[in-house]
């Protein structure tokens, strides 16, 4: 099981620091190798013969910066010895014997790109780090274009990296597979059988990256049917095929349990998206989903842009970036934890910092941190012990004003989209009537975005047990029209609710009679007492904060138009804390790593799940051929989707039922923060009292629910419209 700073994080940064030492291995020493979290990551750049550190380029593609830049910062690749990092398609001058490194997708344009930079001069000499395995046909490619060009002796390396997949946080990742837009991809009829294997093909490469990056070949389940079987035995064989045809293959000197027993390695559950739409539309209450809906992060980047001044739209306004990373503490603390718990605890931080602050200053005699380097009157041993704490404090509090700023701006969000009125309506979406749903619909003065009210509908009608008729649908969606919405999209949710599994110009079939099948979020009724009165507790503490949250934001900078009605704002938005609620993708999780401890209903939807073992000569799976992604026969297995029921391995009662403490949880279609953050939320409540579990998740790209309709759905309803 992977431990702390043993992540998949950790080990993806240790892969990349030694690119960016010429894939070299330097030895640590015990400071560094505490700093490098037990994995020996060099910590610095390597030396040449005369001790002083290899100064080098790096050129990279857009996955190359994408994998680069979600765990590394610029001042990361200076301390590697980077001086300059360019994207490979920009106009590059020539620097002369200075070694490149490139960073890249094997693909006959960066090859290409790469021969032509060796051609005239740019750098000597390269080193080709390519993302993920060079296919032979591609490798004998670039070598007559090198031979050719004469180029040959300007590379001095040429690797495979096995890092073609984006790191968002320590258990949680992407393929970054956003411009393929797998979900329209494996759902539309107009997607080729040619199209549909190129983009399986990416993702087993990626999920094959994973595997390598963590050391250890997992058990891999997944529902009968549809692209998580197609992927799970392509990625099956792939991984046989390297056991079986490598010398030296890359698990052979890996973790310790990478060849034990199936129980002591991690198991690999793939999911097909349409298992569980509801959460790709949701609205949250947890801080990191709200910063990734209503701020729409990015490679855990946001822009946030304010007026200068609110009375006077004249004066234009400011952006300001901001990196939110497992380096922040708070953002550590606090991004699965409820919004208003969020506001609660910045002031409690706020305060013990004053309060630490209050504490250096009063032995020094300042009245200021700022006015310790020029203070010779000072104690010399406090001023001494004052100064060495001055960065720690100064950084302390430049990442409370970064989250101040933050806060308010997702304050400012809330209120004008009312966002707490549809996360509460959505908490209690199946009680909602068809009259009170068209009520909320037609109201103007809900939000002042008609896409949440889209959102709301759509889960509504995904989740509710009641019949809408032809008419009714249509009288919905001519009030989201009016009201501003683009409704382009339910034509497409109407459709696949509609067709008949027999049906084979869809690809899934009927999704909402799936979702109610294969729904399985429950509430832990347990905890709700104890919830409510912390609720009703946190409601007067979070009333009583407002005030001096406003004078916070005043020292923080953020503009006053914002900060002097934070108040209003604040005390405007509904103080609730979500139901302790378990999502369906969660239930799945347990049923399958916990089944003694899962809800019947969970282990019957798993119960018919297909187990591949690669390292077995038995636990394998034949393999289906692309067209039966949209197969519309069989596949009534419950969990499953409908497609073509190639025969695959059954999983054994004991296999069934033999549990494990590490999971990488991968949905193919588009990944959610709301399934992310309910996950570790299931792993922090159960590892208590049932042993530590650790869970990844992952997906083929992480999407808010505006790009999920924007760019899956509406495309989806769009070719039914033509």
């Amino acid at each position: 099981m992977a431990t702390k700073g043993n992540t998949l994080r950790d080990r993806q940064i240790v892969a990349l620091k030694k690119i960016l030492n010429l894939n070299e291995t330097v030895e640590a020493d015990e400071n560094e190798e505490a700093h490098a979290h037990e994995l020996h990551a060099p910590v610095g750049p390597i030396l040449n013969a005369d001790g002083n550190p290899i100064w080098k380029v790096l050129v990279f593609d857009d996955l190359g910066r994408d994998v680069i830049s979600s765990v590394m910062r610029v001042s990361d690749l200076r301390t590697m010895g980077i001086t300059m990092h360019m994207h490979i398609s920009t106009a590059r001058y020539p620097i002369p014997d200075v070694p490149v490194i490139y960073l890249v997708e094997p693909n006959a344009q960066n090859l290409k790109s790469i021969t032509a930079d060796l051609q005239k001069g740019l750098y000597s000499p390269a080193y080709v780090n390519l993302l993920s395995s060079l296919p032979r046909l591609l490798l004998e490619e670039f070598a007559t274009e090198t031979a050719t060009a004469g180029t040959s002796e300007q590379i001095a390396q040429l690797f495979d990296q096995y890092l073609n997949f984006i790191v968002a946080e320590p258990d949680l990742f992407s393929l970054g597979m956003q411009n393929q837009h797998t979900y329209w991809a494996l759902n539309s009829a107009k997607t080729s059988d040619d199209e549909l294997d190129l983009v399986v093909d990416r993702i087993v490469s990626g999920l094959f990256s994973v595997i390598v990056t963590m050391g250890v070949i997992p058990i891999i389940r997944c529902p009968k049917g549809a692209a998580a079987e197609m992927i799970a035995a392509r990625l099956d064989r792939k991984l046989r095929d390297h056991i079986l045809n490598s010398k030296d293959n890359l698990f052979s000197g890996s973790r310790p349990s990478a060849a034990g027993t199936a129980s002591s390695r991690p198991v690999l559950i793939l999911l097909d998206r349409n298992i569980d739409l509801i959460p790709m539309l949701s609205h949250s209450w947890t801080y990191q989903s709200l910063v990734h809906d209503v701020l729409n992060m990015k490679l855990n980047r946001i822009t946030i842009e304010a007026a200068n001044d609110e009375s006077n739209p004249a004066k234009g306004t400011t952006k300001k970036a901001y990196d939110l990373t497992t380096n922040d503490f708070f953002w550590s603390k606090n991004a699965g934890v409820p919004f208003p718990q969020v506001a609660e605890d910045i002031d409690a931080e706020l305060t013990k910092y004053k309060e630490d602050t209050a504490a250096i200053t009063k032995k020094t005699g300042v009245t200021d941190l700022e006015d310790l380097q020029n203070d010779a009157s000072a104690s010399a041993q406090h001023l001494k012990a004052a100064i060495t704490l001055l960065p720690e404090m100064r950084e302390r509090k430049a990442v409370l004003d970064m989250h101040m700023n933050i806060l308010a701006a997702l304050l400012t969000g809330i209120k004008d989209r009312q966002l707490d009125n549809y996360f509460q309506m959505e908490e209690n979406v199946m009680k909602q009537t068809k009259a009170q749903v068209m009520e909320i619909v037609k109201d103007e003065n809900k939000g002042g975005d008609p896409s949440d009210k889209l959102r709301l509908f759509i889960i509504w009608f995904l989740s509710t047990e009641q019949e809408v008729s032809r008419s009714e649908f249509e009288g919905m969606g001519k009030a989201l029209e009016e009201a501003g919405a683009d409704i382009s999209s339910l034509a497409y949710v109407r459709h696949i609710c509609n067709t008949s599994h027999a049906d084979q110009s869809i690809s899934f079939g009927r999704v909402r009679a799936t979702t109610k099948m294969t729904q399985l979020t429950t509430i832990n009724t347990n905890n709700n007492s104890s919830q409510q009165a912390s609720s009703s507790d946190l409601f007067g503490r979070f009333s009583t904060i407002s005030s001096r949250l406003t004078d916070r934001l005043k020292e923080s900078g953020v503009p006053a138009g914002l900060s002097s009605n934070f108040e209003s704002l604040i005390s405007g938005v509904k103080n609730f804390l979500p139901a302790d609620r378990d999502l369906t993708v969660t239930k799945i999780v347990e049923s399958i790593m916990d089944p003694s401890m899962a809800a019947s209903s969970a282990i019957a939807k798993t119960e018919h799940y297909l187990y591949f073992d690669p390292r077995s000569a038995n636990a394998r799976g034949t393999m289906p051929p692309p067209s039966a992604v949209r197969a519309g026969t069989g596949a009534n297995a419950p969990g499953g989707m409908p497609g073509s029921q190639a025969p695959g391995q059954a999983a054994t009662f004991g296999q069934r039922r033999q549990g494990f403490t590490e999971a990488v949880v991968f949905t193919v279609g588009g990944g959610s923060m709301d399934e992310y953050g309910n996950l570790q939320e299931w792993v922090s409540r159960t590892s208590r009292d049932r042993g530590r579990k650790r869970v990844v998740y992952g997906s083929t790209e992480l999407l808010n629910a505006g790009d999920f309709i924007q760019e899956e759905l509406q495309r989806l309803g769009g070719e039914l419209a033509s």
